[in-house]
Order: structure tokens, then C-alpha cells, then sequence
């Protein structure tokens, strides 16, 4: 594409890199309205998030890795523009997940844990799998994200 052209539709490469990151995090919400609408205990829809982050996350370097995996240390410190994207689209997502856990605990398909927030489990659940996502990369093996899963499916109750 010529420079030219590139410049018409954004006004800087951030422009351009903000742009990748909310129309990634507008599939995501996509999926997430998916899972939401199943007909299905709140576990069973925490459950099925987590399942296709483990099986997308696995083995190789494709499309289908998570966005935020790859670029949240790179950009953080180095564009106040996609960094301020990457903190929206998480923050959707952990409010999604928050959700779902508050559901689990009215439909009591989730346990519910003393003194943690919905909110807080939320956060803790995705940072513990975006970190299992990262370590999967640089060592180029499924273990911590098995590790993860086994966390996660065990305080979700299954």
C-alpha cells in the first residue's frame, strides 16, 4: 500500500494499530455474546470461554492467538493509544467473565469462594491465563497452559 494511501485512512501507524485492536476486541465481544446466549448453566459458559482460549493458545503461532498475548508487552510502554485499547477490551472481557461468575453463584453452578468478588476472580482468572499464554510462547510447550486450565476448571467447580 502506498504511503500515501496508508495516510488517508489513519493519521499514524498508533491510529492504524488502535484500529487492529478494537475491531479485534469487537470479534471477541462477538464470541462472547455467542457463549452468553447458549442455553446453559453460567459454569458451562465459563467453561466453554476458557476451552477455546486453551485450544487457541496451543501449539504454534497462528491467527488464532490472542491479540492481547501479543502485543500487551510490546505496546504497552510504547503507545498510550493501544494501550489504552488493549485496557478497554480487557476490561470488557473481565467484566464479562464477572458475569458469568455472579450467575454461576445465583444458578449454583459455580462455587462461591469467601471473600473474593466476582470481579476479582474475574481479574484473577485472566491474568493467570494471559500469563499461561506468554510462558506457552517463550517455551514453546502446552504445560502452563494445562497448569492454568486444571486452576481454573477446578474453582469453577468441575
Amino acid at each position: 500500500m502506498p504511503k500515501g494511501s496508508f495516510y488517508h485512512y489513519f493519521a499514524s501507524k498508533e491510529a492504524f494499530g488502535e484500529a487492529i485492536i478494537n475491531h479485534y476486541f469487537s470479534l471477541y465481544k462477538t464470541r462472547l455474546d455467542v457463549i452468553d446466549a447458549q442455553d446453559v448453566s453460567a459454569q458451562q459458559k465459563l467453561y466453554d470461554y476458557f476451552q477455546n482460549w486453551y485450544d487457541t493458545q496451543q501449539n504454534g503461532c497462528d491467527h488464532e492467538k490472542c491479540l492481547v498475548v501479543k502485543l500487551s508487552a510490546e505496546v504497552a510502554d510504547m503507545s498510550e493509544t493501544m494501550r489504552k485499547a488493549l485496557d478497554t477490551g480487557y476490561q470488557q472481557t473481565t467484566m464479562w467473565l464477572a458475569k458469568q461468575i455472579k450467575a454461576g453463584w445465583l444458578d449454583e453452578s459455580v462455587p462461591r469462594h469467601d471473600n473474593i468478588s466476582a470481579e476479582s476472580m474475574a481479574k484473577r482468572w485472566y491474568f493467570a491465563w494471559l500469563g499461561a499464554s506468554l510462558i506457552a510462547k517463550i517455551s514453546q510447550t502446552n504445560t502452563p497452559l494445562a497448569e492454568i486450565w486444571q486452576m481454573t476448571t477446578t474453582q469453577m467447580g468441575r
